[in-house]
């Protein structure tokens, strides 16, 4: 199957330049291809998935993928898709951020095969050296104001009086553009990719190529990703979810995308992961028989937290997540469970209430507001509806000590199916 191909099944394929010559070209041999990557903050996200997996289908496919981290366009900041002006970061801020991105992409890409290695290349590292006079004789006389006026990014910005423009967000479109010129002059690339937002800059690009080097560049873009519900992809109640585990646990990781909209899942498995065509189809077939059943949503969340996170981190989530079905407790780590305390409620008792023979189980569970008396607790007690760190507890006279805690600090309440408290000693 060609790349394009590839791309339109999955649904990755918005909008193309020209498909039949673009077509035509991957027919005759591989095509060098680039995205861009904004370092504006330290991490990719999840969004950015999408074009990294479009440059890794392009390498399996036998392409060659430049991913292009961009110091020289991130200190100016892309107007596209933005209601307002972005804050400029200082060069000591980039460089930390793209040092964080190029560690990321790594994880993504093939950087070592000795047929089609994925290239990472720093846009500051052409442009930081091109003098404001050489950039305007020999980049900007190529561009029409009317021209940029007219595209949608810069105009919709323009039609805000209060907001506006400022020339530096205006002059981005040729620094993109100037990007596209350097790879397609020194590495051969001829297509650049990216989401449906950035179609004006990759369009201006594919002008610059042709009036300097009279060489023909294609352009393709991505679709923008979106929920079943209309929120936007990628949040959560806590905010963005980040591909630095730092930022988002590889735990909250895994939960974003076993959560995903049955509406969205088979969508996602597309886009989110590498699993060929037959596995998505059979998961899809599953799906439509059970869509109660949670494989598809596992294996979505499976495949995409072994992309980022690697297959021992997803073990540990998956294991996070079980301890909340009960699941054993027995090996777990610390780290492991803390990030439990940060799912369930937590509630806090002095820890000297846990020495000697300890404090009785019913009056934890009126503490811990799992149950309202200790009458009810007694009676959910008996009745087998209370677990103890997952254990069932069925006496009522159970009194919990200092042994009963968890790597010292926590003690795992559970009443029915559900519904959890984690008590920490301090």
């Amino acid at each position: 199957m060609s790349v394009l191909a590839e791309l339109q099944w999955r649904g990755l394929l918005a909008d193309c330049t020209d498909p039949e010559a673009l077509a035509k070209r991957i027919a005759t041999g591989p095509i060098a291809v680039y995205a861009g990557f904004d370092p504006s903050a330290d991490s990719l996200h999840a969004g950015n998935l999408v074009p990294s997996l479009a440059l890794r289908r392009f390498q399996l496919l036998g392409h060659n993928p430049i991913a292009v981290a961009g110091g020289a366009t991130g200190a100016i900041g892309d107007p596209s898709g933005k209601t307002q002006e972005r804050q400029l970061l200082t060069k000591e801020a980039l460089s930390a951020n793209i040092a964080k991105i190029k560690e990321q992409l790594t994880r993504l890409l093939d950087f070592d095969t000795k047929t089609n290695p994925a290239r990472l290349l720093d846009n500051a590292s052409w442009t930081e050296n091109v003098s404001h006079l050489d950039f305007l004789r020999d980049i900007g006389k190529h561009f029409s104001v009317n021209q940029m006026v007219a595209k949608e990014s810069i105009r919709a910005r323009m039609e805000d009086r209060e907001v506006g423009i400022s020339y530096t967000e205006f002059s981005y479109m040729l620094l993109q553009a100037f990007d596209f010129y350097v790879l397609c002059r020194d590495h051969n690339c001829e297509l650049q990719i990216g989401g449906s937002d950035q179609w004006g800059n990759i369009t201006a690009g594919i002008e610059l190529c042709r009036k300097k080097l009279s060489r023909t560049a294609y352009g393709l873009t991505l679709p923008l990703i979106t929920r079943a519900d209309g929120a936007k992809f990628g949040k959560t109640e806590q905010g963005t979810v980040w591909l630095d585990p730092r930022r988002t646990s590889p735990y909250r990781f895994y939960q974003f995308w076993i959560r995903t909209d049955d509406r969205d899942v088979i969508r996602y498995l597309k886009y989110f992961n590498l699993l060929d065509q037959d596995e998505i189809a059979a998961l899809e077939q599953q799906h439509a028989r059970k869509p109660e059943a949670p494989a598809a949503h596992t294996a979505l969340a499976k495949a995409a937290t072994d992309l980022v996170h690697g297959p021992t981190a997803t073990a540990e989530a998956l294991r996070a997540s079980e301890i909340l079905f009960g699941g054993e407790l027995q090996g777990i780590s610390e780290t492991t469970f803390n990030e439990i305390v940060g799912e369930v409620p937590t509630k806090e008792i002095p820890k000297p209430q846990l020495d000697g023979t300890g404090k009785p189980l019913v009056e934890l569970l009126v503490h811990s507001g799992l149950c309202p008396s200790k009458g009810q607790a007694r009676k959910d007690i008996e009745g087998g509806g209370v677990y103890v760190n997952n254990q069932r507890e069925t006496t009522f006279q159970r009194t919990v000590s200092a042994s009963d805690l968890l790597f010292g600090k926590h003690l795992l309440l559970r009443k029915g199916k559900r519904n959890y408290v984690v008590l920490t000693a301090k």
